[in-house]
């Protein structure tokens, strides 16, 4: 009997220190304060504060599962959506069921589908790059829906291009309700080209801000339990080399008509190239670079590499959220168009299981960068609206002040876990010199901003 509780006291034990190290347990974006999503309806650039709980609710594990309860709802302000997608973010109830040990493929490769193909770290659900649409021949049109099911399969819509009207600032949109991305989680605004105009009235950021001088953080996790990165790594994958954008090996080919694939197969024929059907309108318009993808700093068929990243200095196959060096998404985006690993994760409705609650007790910003991060006050001067950006994902709501020359507090606003902006309405504010305080419990950053109106 002795013997029994001894051996059932190591495994809990092992279980337990198992759980402090592994990132598929420990690096989800718990919400310990009661963040609530927050939505932007379309004609007012004042969001609506909803009733459901933002980025993930609970974390619960096995010895060989991760579950993370989630409603789906992120700390970042949704929408609108400009496109006419009358769907607005809700709650999804979901448990996301992940692999805590993810495995190889070495058979039969499997392809991502439309829907849920991975989590990120607040909870909210990642889609591959279709938007469901695919050519249908037979009518000379496109034909199908938010998660597929009709056309003819042959070619397949991309949905970073086609449904760009519709994503909001944080580059999003619901499905039904289901909030997801299909790209790289960062701000419209934040791109060095800047696509869409959507920020101008609906200002938001969204997961986390491109720093091209730090490792990204890890954005999340993929259904065969492999992490996700933002777009910068380690040049080499022994970890050195410097911090380099992570570069698709996909590109366009050079076709005027759609009749074969990039591999010489004929297929039934799509539209001819033009400014109605541009290349790259289809996922098919792409070619893969095997030449490219020897480079250090190019990524495989999957949009990943085995690499050692901050989280995993052992090493891991990684997949890369890819961007062109205008920090627009680059197709294949995040992971595709098939798994490197076996897909073994799944949404369920049910924990089946005896599991172990995980309590996360990281505060104040991701160790992927440094403790403090940098802060950009924009603009400045300012005359109605000040804009608060910090280079680094927090894991905890940072309290920001603003106070004048005479060390008067005049306005207190958050930046949400999750999130990496906060802003303060200067309208009824006097000209004159004002000084932000940035309060985190690595200490404290303050920067000065000139009113003028």
């Amino acid at each position: 009997m002795k013997k029994t509780l001894l051996l059932l006291a190591v495994s809990l034990n092992c279980l337990g220190a198992m759980a402090q190290t592994n990132p598929i347990i420990t690096k989800w974006l718990q919400n310990h304060t009661g963040i609530t999503g927050r939505h932007y309806v379309s004609g007012s650039s004042t969001p609506i504060v909803d009733a459901d709980s933002a980025n993930v609710q609970t974390v619960l594990y096995s010895s060989s599962w991760s579950y993370v309860r989630t409603k789906g709802v992120p700390a970042y302000i949704t929408g609108p959506f400009l496109d006419g997608n009358p769907s607005i973010t809700t709650n999804q109830n979901a448990i996301f069921k992940m692999p805590l040990t993810p495995v190889p493929n070495t058979g039969t490769l499997t392809a991502t589908s439309g829907g849920d193909i991975g989590i990120f770290i607040n909870g909210v659900a990642m889609f591959d790059y279709r938007d469901g649409v695919s050519w249908k021949a037979s009518t000379g049109a496109l034909a199908g829906g938010p998660l597929g099911g009709m056309g003819d399969g042959v070619w397949n819509r991309d949905a970073i291009v086609a449904e760009r009207g519709g994503f909001d600032c944080s580059k999003g949109h619901p499905a039904m309700g289901n909030y997801h991305h299909h790209q790289n989680p960062s701000a419209f605004r934040l791109d060095l080209n800047v696509l869409s105009t959507v920020c101008n009235l609906y200002v938001a950021d969204a997961l986390y801000a491109i720093d091209s001088t730090h490792h990204s953080p890890l954005l999340g996790f993929a259904f065969d339990g492999y992490p996700v990165y933002g777009s910068y790594g380690y040049k080499n994958v022994d970890g050195t080399g410097g911090i380099v954008r992570m570069k698709s090996s996909y590109s366009l080919r050079s076709i005027t008509t759609r009749t074969t694939y990039a591999g010489g197969t004929s297929v039934t024929a799509g539209p001819a190239v033009s400014t109605t059907y541009p290349l790259g309108l289809f996922r098919e318009d792409y070619q893969y670079n095997a030449t490219s993808a020897a480079t250090p700093d190019y990524l495989d068929d999957h949009n990943g590499r085995f690499c050692i990243t901050p989280e995993y200095p052992s090493g891991t196959y990684a997949y890369f959220c890819t961007v062109d060096a205008n920090w627009n998404s680059a197709y294949p985006y995040m992971i595709g168009p098939t798994y490197y690993g076996i897909k073994s994760g799944v949404k369920v409705t049910s924990i089946t299981e005896v599991v172990t609650p995980y309590v996360s007790t990281t505060t104040g910003f991701d160790t992927y960068n440094s403790a403090m991060p940098d802060v950009t006050i924009f603009p400045n001067p300012a005359s109605d609206l000040i804009a608060i950006q910090l280079s680094n994902l927090t894991t905890d709501n940072i309290d920001i002040e603003l106070y004048d020359i005479n060390g008067r507090s005049v306005q207190k606003t958050i930046i949400f876990q999750g999130t990496t902006m906060a802003y303060f309405n200067t309208l009824a504010l006097y000209d004159g010199e004002y000084i932000i305080r940035i309060s985190t419990k690595d200490g404290v950053i303050t920067k000065k901003v000139t009113i003028v109106k």
